[in-house]
């Protein structure tokens, strides 16, 4: 099997579940060996590390709230303690994933809603970004965690979705901040998908799956296994030359 990953070391915050569990997954099945991080879920963080290592990689799960900066120093120790014990100094890969949900509409949105969406959505990547950016090596590549609702209205996601347009456009100044370190920065725009994280709306409107399946091109509803594939082709070697992309992953929603 091949494994163009071989090597590398891969840093996926919000590792334990969804999006952050594929692709973790997908990166260890190019041979890369990876760290995650989760806030609270311990078994689901442990599992996700057994399946990882059964690929035959190694992998380390750490525990950390990425609610602002309050705790990135203690993840930037835990994880250069892995490091050294894996025998490097520096890492390959690093994906933004961790991220929360508020759904409440315009009229109902209070300042916990927005600071929540702010600080863990965006203040903690950009803070991470910059504190884990001299241990990244040259040539290595970071992937953000965007959102459909950056440029389609969807009421429920306002504390959201222009917080993800934020990080998008963040993700454009580190292209060309770190671009001559040969530091590609991208990011992915996953349309609704029918995971965990999108639990809570198809709970409040369980006919969202079916409007979403309506309203995209290919006809059905996406799933985190097909981010991750878009993700894990951004850090390999074939994507070295794309860099400031932002790769809507919705099947062609709303065309």
């Amino acid at each position: 099997m091949s494994s163009p990953l071989a090597g590398q070391i891969a840093l996926v915050t919000g590792g334990s579940r969804s999006i952050g569990r594929e692709t973790a997954l997908a990166l260890a099945a190019q041979g890369a060996d990876v760290v995650i991080t989760y806030r609270t879920n311990v078994d689901a963080a442990s599992a996700t590390v057994r399946d990882l290592i059964a690929l035959g990689v190694r992998a380390e799960a750490i525990a950390v709230d990425l609610t602002g900066t309050a705790q990135l120093g203690h993840l930037v120790t835990e994880f250069r303690r892995v490091l050294t014990t894996w025998g490097r100094e520096d890492f390959d890969i690093l994906v933004n994933n961790a991220g929360i949900l508020r759904l409440v509409t315009f009229d109902r949105v209070t300042e916990d809603d927005l600071d929540a969406n702010f600080l863990t959505n965006y203040k903690s990547v950009f803070f991470l970004v910059q504190r884990l950016m001299p241990h990244l090596r040259d040539g290595g590549r970071i992937v953000n965690l965007g959102s459909g609702t950056a440029r389609i209205a969807f009421q429920p996601l306002v504390s959201y979705g222009p917080i993800k347009a934020a990080i998008q456009s963040l993700t454009l100044y580190l292209a060309a901040f770190l671009g001559p370190r040969r530091i590609t920065v991208n990011a992915v725009a996953p349309g609704g998908l029918d995971g965990d994280f999108n639990a809570p709306l198809f709970a409040v409107r369980p006919e969202a799956k079916d409007f979403i399946a309506q309203h995209t091109a290919v006809g059905r509803i996406g799933v985190p296994r097909d981010v991750a594939g878009v993700i894990t082709f951004l850090c390999s070697p074939q994507a070295a030359f794309v860099s400031g992309a932002i790769v809507n992953v919705d099947g062609g929603y709303h065309l």
